[in-house]
């Protein structure tokens, strides 16, 4: 008899918790259960979940392990590297294994249990005993036979339904379950085929023979039938049964008598939601200047694992980067292509698609959960493949990944700002890349001041492409002073005289313009003409904003909506006047001055359905719109030859942000959308307003000096202790009760200092100091980029443990934030 090995697992369970849990290996599990499988574990009492295997050992716990409950996989879903990856993530970013879980697993591959509710079916007591709300459940059981908590919820009409259940549970009435939800569920298509006899062409004749005499609608189903099967070139192929009958125009009547005489049969077969297009396969020429920056990026892989490549806006960068995808494919090798708004980049795909046909994957949160569980398994299969996405993409199971292309590295979208892990894709793809022994490519007009240092330090290589794409020329940039406009009263609502002159003379040679401006919306703000009140958010230390559309006062943080006042809610003025403005007021304006023009907007609030942004940008690109406003939307991804002018609306707003990246930022932004216009034959115009023309930034913009923006910025970071000369990691303390939070805040700052000194900032109130009722304070701290990082995380880490169990402080939260953008 084989000696019994007790094998245990520690288990990655999608929950923010500190550890890993082991389980026990059930014996029938110990020689097919591997790293990365996933498997159905019960976490808490009853709760059901499933997990990854993170690692198999013969180590027991300090605690009573549990059994593992099944195996969901036959082979990992995770790769082996990239468990290294979300280790190295939950150190990194100061998360939990569960938090990296969560973010790069598809929700269609995350299982957990739901509670179920039976009748107890050895009850015998007396119904009549029950209340009405305990008589409602047992009569919708009668029916439904179960019930979950949610359905509880809406037949009753209660906010929680606990206390009934358990009610119920005591008398005996009820039992209750778990049961594990399946979320991913594989499309299925019904397919139609010659049953085996008719393969023989004389066979298949005796039936058409037969069918002539009496039956021709089956006659005209099985020859089209023949004719689809005849493009497919091969024996016997499988035709979709929704094709056949579209081809034929038969009834579904004539085809079920085929099926029914077993001359065709129907199979239902499991089909990719993926929509895949055939590549052309050209081979792709360079220009002389792509050439060279190809050339120079293939010598600093030698001895560099990154390189960035500066070019200039429509230098054509996209073609170099397809070239280095084409030869990473030929070499077996997958390819991670990140971009910072995946719904804009339809053109990017349709190019790509070009060249690599159904080898093109995309993957972003706008896709549903199916379709990221398909994309995933594509990924899994370890086949040659490009797969485009936003950040999330980083996630993927790549097991051959050969490059990482970063389209816009500088872009702050690559920076998840909203839950943890708050990762920033660009540095998880290169520390990805380099775990697979793969090369990365940074490409940017303007990269971020991060990354160009480490050019100068010699970290990275450094690759550029000064000159247009078919040699076009850089737009020609004009400052407007709209303090001195609106001085002499020149000023039409928002509009210079000469951004006007200038759209005038767009639209009457059917051209394209592209107006910027960086809030949404139709006003920021309604105001008080008597007193000066500003209507808030209820959970928010925040103004609302009007949104004309809807008709309703908006809350941007927490979305809490209020229709608009008819008087002032403090002193009660019927004076309410709209103070600022958003994309929603400059389209509206713009509709009176150019009466004629189809005027569009770009924001979040129109392109919140799936398909809606394509569809925009399809219209756009079919001169099915003239003006196009937006908000920084606008600047990300747009290739359109019919733009011949670009206007910023007010620069002002974007270089007086209180941020130490407001000078960096505010210069790519208007570099970005400026570069947009005159993207092929004719020089492009752009107009820049602003209050203060002499600000240095815009001088830059105007001159399009990246360098000169890039040598100012430096000499302040280095003085001031900002990256890349210090690392910086913002921890931010919430709480609803703000007496509690300032003394925490306090605290925790203190502590902090005795291990860190004068690097310690705060702690301050943010902008916005509440969100959703809860106050907030921040915490700076500045790590010298030469000390050990890690080391320094781990001592944040145990302050932030030591706070939550503080007798005084348990009820406030910390929320890490490493490399803040």
């Amino acid at each position: 008899m084989p000696e019994r090995i007790d094998l245990f697992a520690d288990i990655i369970l999608p929950l923010p918790i500190a550890n890993v849990y082991t389980y026990r290996v059930p014996q029938e599990l110990n020689d097919v259960l591997t790293a990365g499988v996933r498997v159905v574990v019960q976490f808490g009492k009853k709760k059901l979940y499933s997990g990854i295997v993170e690692k198999i050992h013969s180590s027991a716990p300090a605690y009573t392990a549990k059994y593992i409950e099944s195996l969901i996989d036959e082979r990992p879903v995770v790769q082996e590297k990239q468990l290294a990856f979300w280790k190295w993530m939950s150190e990194y970013y100061l998360c939990t294994k569960g938090d990296v879980m969560l973010a790069a697993l598809p929700a269609g591959l995350r299982l957990s249990s739901e509670t179920k509710i039976v009748l107890n079916e050895t009850w015998d007591g007396d119904r009549a005993t029950l209340n009405n709300d305990q008589f409602s459940v047992i009569e919708a059981l009668d029916v439904r036979k179960t019930l979950t908590i949610e359905e509880m919820v809406e037949l009753l009409q209660k906010k929680t339904v606990y206390p009934m259940i358990k009610e119920l549970l005591e008398i005996g009435v009820i039992l209750v379950y778990e049961e594990l939800q399946q979320r991913y569920h594989p499309k299925y298509e019904t397919y139609v085929r010659l049953a085996d006899a008719y393969e023989d062409e004389e066979k298949l004749k005796e039936a058409f023979a037969q069918l002539e005499k009496k039956y021709f609608k089956q006659l005209e189903t099985l020859m089209a039938f023949v004719h689809l099967s005849d493009r497919y070139g091969k024996k016997n192929p499988q035709i979709r049964k929704s094709d056949l009958l579209k081809t034929a125009g038969a009834s579904l009547s004539s085809l079920k008598s085929l099926v029914k005489k077993e001359i065709l049969i129907e199979e239902e077969l499991e089909v990719s939601r993926l929509l895949h297009k055939q590549g052309e396969g050209k081979d792709l020429v360079l220009s002389v200047h792509q050439q060279e920056a190809f050339d120079k990026i293939k010598e600093e892989f030698k001895t560099k694992e990154v390189c960035l490549l500066k070019g200039i806006t429509s230098s054509g960068k996209t073609e170099v980067y397809i070239k280095f995808i084409r030869e990473q494919m030929e070499l077996g090798k997958q390819v991670l292509y990140l971009l910072p708004e995946i719904a804009l980049t339809t053109q990017l795909i349709v190019r790509l698609q070009k060249h690599f046909g159904e080898k093109v994957f995309v993957y972003h949160s706008r896709y549903n959960e199916n379709e990221r569980v398909e994309v995933w398994n594509e990924v899994l299969k370890n086949e040659p493949l490009v797969v485009i996405g936003a950040r999330s993409a980083v996630f993927l199971p790549f097991a051959q990944l050969g490059i990482a292309i970063i389209d816009e590295e500088h872009d702050s979208s690559f920076k998840q700002n909203e839950r943890a892990p708050r990762y920033n894709a660009r540095d998880c793809a290169i520390w990805l890349a380099r775990e697979h022994n793969a090369h990365v490519i940074l490409g940017s007009a303007t990269p971020s001041i991060e990354t160009f240092y480490k050019t100068k330090d010699k970290k990275f290589g450094y690759a550029e492409l000064t000159e247009r794409y078919g040699g076009s020329s850089l737009p020609h940039i004009e400052i407007v002073d709209i303090k001195d406009a609106t001085r002499k009263k020149l000023m039409s609502s928002h509009f210079s005289p000469t951004l006007v002159e200038k759209m005038t003379g767009a639209l009457e040679k059917k051209e394209q313009v592209i107006l910027f401006h960086n809030r949404r919306g139709f006003a920021p703000s309604i105001e008080c003409q008597d007193c000066g009140h500003i209507p808030h958010c209820v959970r928010c230390d925040v103004s609302l904003t009007f949104h004309k559309h809807s008709n309703q006062l908006r809350c941007h943080y927490c979305g809490w909506t209020m229709n608009p006042p008819s008087h002032c809610e403090a002193c009660g003025n019927v004076d309410l006047r709209m103070k600022g403005f958003g994309t929603e007021k400059i389209e509206e304006e713009l509709q009176l001055i150019f009466p004629d023009a189809k005027i569009a907007r770009m924001d979040l609030d129109t392109t919140r359905g799936k398909f809606a942004l394509q569809k925009l940008v399809n219209d756009f690109e079919e001169k099915k719109i003239d003006i196009l406003v937006g908000t920084q939307m606008v600047t990300k991804g747009l290739d359109f030859e019919n733009v011949s002018l670009v206007g910023v609306l007010q620069a002002d707003q974007l270089m007086n942000y209180p941020d130490f990246r407001a000078v960096e930022r505010s210069y790519q932004l208007m570099s970005q959308v400026a570069g947009r216009a005159g993207r092929r034959e004719q020089q492009g115009e752009v107009i820049i307003q602003t209050f203060n023309p002499q600000h240095p930034v815009i001088d830059c913009v105007m001159h399009s000096d990246y360098f000169r923006m890039y040598e100012n910025e430096i000499v302040e970071r280095r003085e001031f202790h900002y990256p890349p000369f210090h690392r910086l990691i913002r921890l931010t303390l919430k709480s609803k009760d703000h007496i509690l939070l300032d003394e925490a805040a306090l605290h925790f700052a203190n502590t902090l200092r005795s291990h860190f000194a004068d690097r310690i900032l705060g702690p301050e109130f943010p902008p916005v100091s509440k969100v959703r009722d809860e106050f907030l304070k921040n915490i700076l701290v500045k790590i010298e980029s030469e000390a050990n990082i890690f080391s320094a995380k781990l001592m944040i880490a145990r302050e932030i443990a030591a706070l939550r169990v503080h007798p005084d402080f348990k009820k406030v939260t910390v929320v890490t934030d490493v490399d803040p953008m």
